[in-house]
């Protein structure tokens, strides 16, 4: 048996039953009762690259990897062991996993990692990606792009991969079901090649500076034999209710840093599209070709924007609005606002293009009868608009209420074409901005505190 100097050890128990195996066909259904685990585990991967970045850093400063995070990210990945070796990654145990980020040195399938006292500030600059490049290339082919672990820096997946190790898996299911053994051979080449996806995992994680080997070590127990680091004079007690706390904590950061990257990415493009607004202040659409067959284009506000629903302060909100109509033809056009309601019964029976936003398809009026529109520079019910050739302006001022757009020929001739643009003054983006990115920063503040004072925890002691 070769050795191994690895201060990563993985070991795990093949369920002893009489009839030599786990039972027959529990793991057809495995993947039902893996859910609960799987959706902690979203959280926990979410938060695990997060302190990583956090010990790069202080790597980086000190040469110290921060123990209560060593021993978090230990957790998870002990926790994601434990889950894949019950499931599609070994199906070696029907013994339920625990919910814990602790050892459970009870459980069939345990993982340990040397705690490094110095670490080296140059290479955790390059050990996460280039120097571990050829074994990623290995590792694929055991999990298949998915699997226990595909860590890439600020992006991890845990899921059931297409790789070898699950078909070996799946191999072993099929001979469970028909047998009722698991075949030793392949659980010994599964485990063997967990073993070596959990070392490079563990390396990519800046958890050690020792260089993965290129070896299966085949079989349950690791041939590093039991764990290196010094057990502490006071024994460790198995706490779930610890570490049920820590998960807590865990999932309730992760969902603030999740709301505090959205607050922040939307805060921060508003502060950019305030930043953009033309000489005149007015912000603008890109200019958009519309056109019909029928008489007129109809835009609805309702269904472009929401802020007018009746809402109060709607005008605080989009402030001035400027609308630019050029007709694509030399002919006169007609540009109006008018109510939704005056609207749809000024083109009843009318055939129109209605259009909900830009690059959008039209909704076709129904034509139940065919008949054109009245002139309509002669309506009263337009309270902002424009006629004429070349380039149409209509300003206005938002009111509560639901409001349309009306683009046609001056004539009310059949067949409209016409280059639109909106614009509006948009006084409150800014404070709005300043708030939402004000918010997210907060959040994302709240949310790492959060996680590292979850993480800094420890099992009680006895």
């Amino acid at each position: 048996m070769s050795t191994s100097n690895s201060p990563v050890r993985l070991n795990a128990r093949l369920d002893t039953r009489p009839d030599g195996g786990p039972s027959r066909g529990l793991w057809l259904v495995k993947w039902l009762l893996l859910v609960p685990h799987l959706v902690v585990l979203f959280f926990l991967w979410v938060a695990f690259p997060v302190l990583t970045f956090v010990a790069l850093v202080a790597i980086l400063v000190s040469g110290r990897y921060p123990r209560p995070l060593f021993d978090f990210n230990l957790g998870v990945l002990r926790w994601t062991w434990r889950v894949w070796f019950y499931g599609y990654g070994g199906l070696g145990t029907d013994r339920y996993p625990p919910f814990s980020l602790d050892e459970e040195p009870d459980y069939p399938a345990t993982l340990d990692i040397a705690y490094p006292e110095r670490l080296s500030r140059g290479l955790v600059l390059v050990k996460w990606w280039l120097l571990a490049i050829p074994h990623y290339v290995v590792i694929a082919f055991f999990t298949g792009g998915g699997g226990i672990l595909l860590w890439q820096w600020g992006e991890s997946r845990l899921g059931v991969g297409g790789g070898l190790v699950a078909v070996l898996a799946l191999f072993a299911g099929v001979a469970l079901l028909f047998t009722g053994r698991y075949p030793r051979g392949i659980f010994d080449l599964v485990t063997g090649m967990n073993r070596w996806v959990l070392r490079v995992g563990a390396y990519a994680a800046l958890m050690t500076d020792e260089y993965p080997p290129f070896r299966l070590d085949l079989g349950g127990a690791d041939p590093a034999g039991p764990r290196v680091r010094p057990e502490p004079a006071e024994r460790v007690a198995t706490h779930s209710g610890g570490s049920a706390g820590r998960v807590v904590g865990v999932v309730a950061g992760v969902l603030a840093l999740l709301l505090g990257f959205g607050l922040t990415a939307g805060g921060g493009a508003l502060l950019w599209l305030d930043g953009h607004r033309g000489a005149d202040g007015y912000l603008s659409t890109p200019v958009e070709r519309f056109s019909d067959t029928g008489y007129a284009l109809r835009f609805d506000a309702s269904e472009i924007s929401s802020v007018d629903h009746g809402l109060p302060g709607v005008d605080d909100v989009l402030g001035r609005v400027r609308i630019h109509v050029s007709g694509v033809d030399s002919g006169a056009m007609f540009a109006g606002i008018a109510r939704t309601s005056d609207v749809a019964a000024y083109l009843s029976d009318v055939p129109h293009g209605r259009f909900t936003g830009p690059r959008t398809m039209p909704h076709a009026a129904p034509m139940m009868r065919m008949r054109p529109p009245a002139v309509p520079m002669g309506d009263t019910m337009w309270v902002a608009s424009d006629t004429g050739t070349g380039e149409l302006t209509v300003n206005w001022v938002p009111r509560r209420g639901e409001w349309s757009l009306v683009v046609m020929n001056a004539s009310a001739r059949r067949g409209v074409a016409a280059d639109v643009t909106f614009a509006a003054t948009a006084p409150s983006l800014q404070p709005i901005a300043v708030g939402i990115l004000a918010g997210g920063i907060g959040l994302l503040v709240t949310g790492s505190l959060v996680i590292v004072f979850a993480a800094r925890q420890r099992p009680r002691r006895r």
